[in-house]
């Protein structure tokens, strides 16, 4: 686990907040290798046009991880107007840097598990904030694990208040939503944005929460992938986890913002849609037979469902 940076009188610098997130995806990613056993990332190095870089990695083909990618970037330059508008600035210049992670297993009982810890700041650093969050996206929704995965989240957050779970929690479910489709993408998760310095939490209290959640991601996917990855699937499963990915291939496509501003401020296409799965199906008004788990988790697809006091046990996170 990554120390965090706390206790510091002066508000951390971009360069300070950058490296850090820099070290996250060194973390991460030797965490990653060890856990799949079967392959190690690949990094692309890369500059923006406009002003910045970053390192992308992908693993593909990997005992655990059918593909994965665990991006870093830091980019800065002028804010296209309908990012300003967006964003209800006025500034031009900005500076961006976070991590971004993606894993599509191969096993279909192993979810998609995305995260996303970022920072965003304007000309001079008077304009600032965090955002960021982790969900799961269930081929096949296991509620034990979806209860263990939620009871992680709550732990975290209330570290540093008691707020911040259920309104992210909240946040999500609203957030990953495929309207067109009426069904959630996952079980949700948290999700946060523009977390910026207030009277109860300065710059570097929002900065050691982001920390925190950072650090989450590797407990989190070991207690969701250990058990799982062993199981067997039939040709059918395999089929449902194709038809899952479509999904989120639509959600992250036609609705996801990060891709929107990755695209819209000339960011490198590669990076921006390393999400993509390596393989997704859509069938025609495809439905799981009556009683099976793919029709049960079409049931569990659903906004403000409570995972905490789910009746099924949860043995928690190592």
């Amino acid at each position: 686990m990554l120390k965090f940076a706390k206790n510091f009188r002066v508000r951390q610098s971009k360069e300070a907040i950058a490296a850090w997130f820099q070290s996250l995806q060194d973390d991460i990613c030797n965490k990653l290798v060890k856990m799949d056993g079967a392959q190690t990332f690949k990094e692309d190095l890369w500059e923006r046009p406009g002003g910045g870089g970053g390192r992308s990695r992908i693993l593909n083909d990997g005992a655990l991880i059918e593909k994965g990618g665990v991006n870093f970037s830091a980019v800065h330059g002028a804010l296209p107007e309908n990012i300003k508008n967006a964003l209800k600035v006025d500034e031009e210049d900005f500076f961006a840097t976070g991590v971004s992670i993606v894993l599509h297993p191969k096993n279909p009982f192993v979810p998609i598990i995305h995260m996303n810890v970022r920072y965003f700041e304007l000309k001079g650093g008077e304009t600032h904030w965090f955002g960021g969050g982790i969900d799961v996206t269930p081929h096949l929704v296991l509620p034990k694990d979806a209860k263990a995965f939620h009871q992680h989240l709550e732990q975290t957050c209330n570290f540093y208040s008691p707020d911040y779970y259920p309104k992210f929690k909240k946040w999500a479910d609203d957030y990953f939503y495929i309207k067109h489709r009426q069904e959630t993408r996952g079980i949700g998760g948290i999700f946060f944005d523009r977390l910026g310095e207030t009277p109860q939490f300065s710059h570097n209290d929002r900065f050691e929460f982001v920390q925190a959640i950072g650090n989450s991601f590797v407990p989190i996917y070991q207690r969701l992938s250990n058990d799982n990855r062993l199981l067997d699937f039939t040709e059918d499963q395999r089929h449902w986890q194709l038809m899952r990915r479509g999904r989120y291939v639509e959600f992250n496509l036609v609705y996801d913002r990060g891709t929107k501003f990755g695209l819209d401020t000339n960011g490198r296409i590669e990076s921006i849609l390393m999400s993509m799965p390596p393989l997704a199906e859509w069938q025609y008004d495809f439905k799981p037979k009556a009683g099976s788990l793919e029709a049960k988790t079409l049931n569990w697809l659903k906004k403000d469902i409570d995972w905490l006091n789910h009746r099924g046990e949860s043995d928690g996170f190592a």
